[in-house]
């Protein structure tokens, strides 16, 4: 019932004010003893001042103006006209409206105006023209002016915090979406390699324990690890920024680990790494890794015997990743999981290109390119 009335006021508040002053003005005009003419011209002056009141959010000047634009119009009616209340009203309101609803240019034009008001009702008085008149209209117009850039500046600021937390929880969906690939990439990878192995073992049992030893040895250490960074990850969603784990994340520094499990799942991997090594962003080095595991993990699963050779190239501001195979498997990762939608996801993120698809000469080959001069 609060919200209801909240919205009724927001939407009809002025409108209802407006409405009101210009009623109560209107009511103690026909109580005067004046010729009908000044009766109809006051009458129809306090309507357009109410319409103008109840437009005070949208046109905040358009009150002030009107009220300026009447001082002449004061002069020729009869003297007690101007001393009625609503009028005052009106002239409050607008100095308000126009002190809380304009900024820059136009709060200065609002100011302006208020002065001229103010000077219009003080000059129109000749009886009272001294110095208290000048201090007590001051103040008059003053309240009502300082209370209104207060309000202004309130509401700035309570759209400002508002915005910031837009942003706040906007980078937040961002940041679990790209915790979620993360997430994705490190399990695709490791039951991968932990399924290969699995089979690969199940089959040397008999024959090669020494082969199966390794075997098992691999995919411990690869669901170790699995595990590591997962809880990693999770960490990341569960706790707050002073109890992030502090495990370094996974960068271009720590290829040669991926190489080396991958190597150890039963893929030859031949790295090169070629250029003047640049300092990157967070960011575009995670994403680099991220891509070179993902393309592994698909050459794991469906290269068949194969061999992969992993290019990472600084040039122009961009890092450049290129990964191919020479096996026989037509897999691409772009089935119903993350896959290559995940690399084209990391990759677009930094405004980068990637390629995928067949070689010419057989195999699969995955290249992408990471711009990061301008992400620093």
């Amino acid at each position: 019932m609060r919200d209801w009335f909240a919205q009724v006021f927001q939407r009809y508040g002025d409108i209802a004010l407006g409405a009101g002053i210009s009623t109560l003005a209107i009511v103690q005009l026909a109580s005067y003893d004046e010729p009908w003419w000044a009766k109809i011209a006051a009458a129809a002056s306090a309507v357009v001042l109410g319409v103008a009141a109840a437009l005070r959010a949208r046109y905040p000047l358009l009150l002030l103006s009107l009220l300026v634009a009447a001082l002449p119009l004061g002069v020729l009616l009869p003297k007690h006209f101007s001393d009625v209340e609503a009028i005052g009203l009106f002239v409050v309101l607008a100095i308000y409206s126009g002190a809380a609803h304009t900024g820059g240019r136009r709060a200065v034009v609002a100011g302006l105006l208020t002065s001229a008001v103010t000077l219009g009702a003080i000059v129109g008085d000749p009886e009272e023209l001294n110095v208290s008149a000048f201090v007590y209209f001051s103040l008059i117009a003053g309240g009502p002016w300082v209370a209104g850039r207060v309000v202004r500046r309130r509401r700035l600021s309570e759209a400002r915090l508002e915005r910031e937390k837009a942003a706040a929880e906007a980078a937040i969906v961002e940041e679990r979406a790209r915790i979620a690939r993360e997430l994705h990439d490190v399990v695709a990878h490791a039951i991968g390699v932990i399924v290969l192995q699995a089979r690969g073992g199940r089959r040397l049992l008999d024959e090669e324990p020494d082969e199966t030893r390794q075997a098992l040895d691999t995919i411990d250490r690869t669901a170790s690890q699995a595990l590591e960074e997962m809880r990693r990850l999770l960490g990341l969603l569960r706790e707050s920024n002073e109890q992030l784990a502090l495990a370094p994340p996974p960068t271009l520094a720590r290829l040669d680990e991926l190489v080396v499990r991958v190597r150890g799942a039963g893929l030859p991997v031949e790295l090169t790494i070629e250029g003047e090594p640049a300092e990157l962003p967070p960011g575009v080095d995670l994403s680099a890794y991220r891509i070179v595991q993902e393309a592994l993990t698909n050459s794991l699963k469906h290269a068949g015997p194969a061999s992969a050779r992993v290019t990472v190239r600084f040039v122009d501001g961009a890092l450049d990743v290129e990964i191919c195979d020479d096996g026989t498997g037509i897999g691409n990762g772009d089935g119903t999981g993350h896959g290559l939608v995940g690399i084209r996801e990391r990759v677009a993120i930094f405004g980068g290109d990637v390629e995928a698809g067949p070689r010419a000469d057989g195999g699969y080959v995955v290249r992408a390119r990471l711009p990061y001069a301008s992400q620093r």
